[in-house]
């Protein structure tokens, strides 16, 4: 990077590292003020028109060669498959996604990894003291996320990338990723009830928001839907005279007998609409002559390299507690899957009903360690070779989601669907996050805040424990057992069924010490509700 590209007005301080300082100033750009509050100026979309202008980024975005997706449901898994197949193919790949579970960094992918510390900080003090120094009252800085596109848009310009892959943040007709006019490509994953503040109280208007990422004549494709959003989608299509097509499901046949490489039924689908959009996008930009429905009897090589050697944080992951020592970490295994909709709780609970009956640390076992922000399959052997004593698996639910959802859609669908395969949680957790509002980077995990509020989780409990008793899943509980209800004084409020932690640490921590105290105990842990969540457990069991 040249000298000019270097930033030169980043804040200094003698007590924060220089990452730190960026993640400062990145958090002065959060506004409580909700998304769709059109009272502040900053998220006026036309806006962003005149941020491009200032760092410069038009003529690249229009040269862009850019796979757009939108969706309520896998878009984040559509974007992996897509970015992974084309890397496989030979092709230099940018990918920008959201939310981060982590580290910031990970929403900047260049070739399969996550942008390194030094190129991040270059182009984050670049974008950040340009548009200080161009931005006024009538301008004002940008939000967060319009932020955070724009330096994505400035890394993968610089970064001179073969094709960018931009999953939509919000909706799609007004978010930050829709100042692309002429992408190559645009898919429209699996739609749903979620964000309705904000999109809209019908599918119908849901996918309306979505299709906003339509662009005249540009190609698209979707998954089946359900009918009311699938009109809607078509009508968009057909005012702007986009050929919409609906993939149908990857046929795993065609994976000549490996498997994908995210987990869960549901993701064959995301698989088939990855597929179509790199099918397409190697078509329009001259690097294929033969079209998508052409291919449906074998897929080339690298395609289903891409397919099964693609990997995602927080959906559908398993992860021992690396804390623990030995054998131990194998009695206290973490379910991660970062689902916040009616739909994709009912995904969430079928997985983990069928991975817990798979997964056996009796035998060699299939485990996820940390390797550069990306978990890949290590298989380990049980402690020191020697066979574990397996106990008895005791299920347990880890949970949190954000005040906007609706706790008696998600909780009774996770419920259910988990007693239908014969799973009943013996104790359900719930605790606030970690991870606060206005401020990004490394947070300071303690075991309790004095000052926490805990109505939410209260509210959530009383859900929990009126579905329980209400249900067949609260009478084939059994009695809790006597390690489930030992040093329960650290929890701030506790039912039959369910405890109010004051915090995620006290909870790990509760965790941990059952299974330490308890040779036989085996404690499989769904963590679910938020990404939030699933990132904070991340940070404290990984080493």
């Amino acid at each position: 990077m040249s000298d000019q590209e270097v930033g030169k007005g980043s804040p200094k301080s003698s007590s924060l590292s220089p990452y730190e300082e960026a993640m400062e100033a990145l958090s002065s750009l959060i506004t409580r003020r909700t998304r769709a509050d059109a009272s502040n100026v900053g998220d006026q979309f036309d806006l962003l028109f005149d941020y491009l202008k200032m760092l410069d980024l038009e003529e690249p975005i229009a040269n862009m060669k850019v796979i757009h997706v939108a969706g309520t449901k896998g878009k984040g898994s559509t974007c992996t498959f897509t970015e992974s197949i084309l890397r496989n193919c030979g092709f230099r790949t940018g990918l920008f996604t959201s939310p981060h579970l982590i580290d910031i960094r990970e929403r900047f992918r260049l070739d399969g990894k996550e942008i390194c510390e030094e190129k991040f900080l270059a182009y984050f003090w670049w974008c950040y003291d340009r548009l200080k120094e161009k931005t006024d009252d009538n301008i004002p800085m940008p939000t967060y996320f319009r932020f955070l596109a724009l330096l994505g848009f400035k890394i993968f310009a610089a970064e001179q990338v073969d094709v960018a892959i931009l999953e939509v943040g919000l909706g799609g007709k007004y978010d930050a990723t829709n100042v692309v006019q002429a992408p190559i490509v645009c898919g429209i994953t699996s739609l749903g009830y979620d964000h309705m503040e904000i999109l809209g109280n019908t599918l119908g208007e849901i996918a309306g928001e979505k299709a906003g990422i339509f662009k005249n004549g540009i190609p698209a494709f979707t998954v089946p839907q359900p009918e009311e959003a699938m009109h809607v989608l078509e009508e968009k299509a057909s005012q702007l005279n986009v050929p919409l097509q609906v993939v149908t499901p990857l046929d795993a046949k065609l994976l000549n007998g490996s498997s994908l490489g995210l987990e869960g039924e549901h993701q064959y689908v995301n698989a088939a609409l990855a597929i179509a959009l790199c099918f397409t996008w190697l078509k329009r930009t001259g690097h294929v002559g033969d079209i998508y429905l052409e291919q449906t009897e074998n897929l080339p090589e690298q395609f289903i390299k891409g397919l099964t050697s693609a990997s995602l944080q927080g959906r559908a992951q398993i992860v021992p507690d690396q804390h623990l020592k030995g054998e131990r970490s194998n009695r206290l295994v973490f379910f991660l899957d970062g689902a916040h909709s009616p739909e994709s709780m009912q995904v969430c609970a079928r997985w983990f009903s069928l991975a817990i009956k798979e997964y056996n640390p009796d035998q060699t076992l299939f485990h996820q360690q940390l390797d550069n922000s990306k978990f890949s399959h290590e298989v380990v052997k049980t402690h020191n070779g020697e066979r574990v004593s397996q106990g008895k698996s005791t299920p347990i639910l880890l949970f949190n989601c954000l005040t906007v959802r609706d706790p008696q859609l998600l909780l009774p669908h996770l419920m259910k669907t988990c007693a239908d395969n014969g799973v009943y949680f013996k104790k359900a957790l719930f605790v606030p996050s970690l991870s606060v509002f206005n401020k990004v980077g490394p947070q300071v995990f303690t075991l309790t805040d004095p000052k926490v509020d805990l109505s939410w989780q209260f509210n959530l409990q009383r859900v929990w424990e009126n579905l329980m008793q209400s249900s067949k899943a609260g009478k084939n509980t059994d009695i809790v057992s006597e390690e489930l209800k030992d040093d329960m004084e650290t929890s701030a409020s506790n039912c039959e069924h369910s405890a109010v932690f004051p915090s995620l640490p006290l909870a790990i921590k509760w965790l941990r010490d059952r299974v330490q105290q308890n040779q036989s105990l085996r404690l499989q842990v769904l963590v679910t509700g938020s990404l939030h969540l699933v990132g904070d457990v991340l940070n404290l069991v990984k080493k």
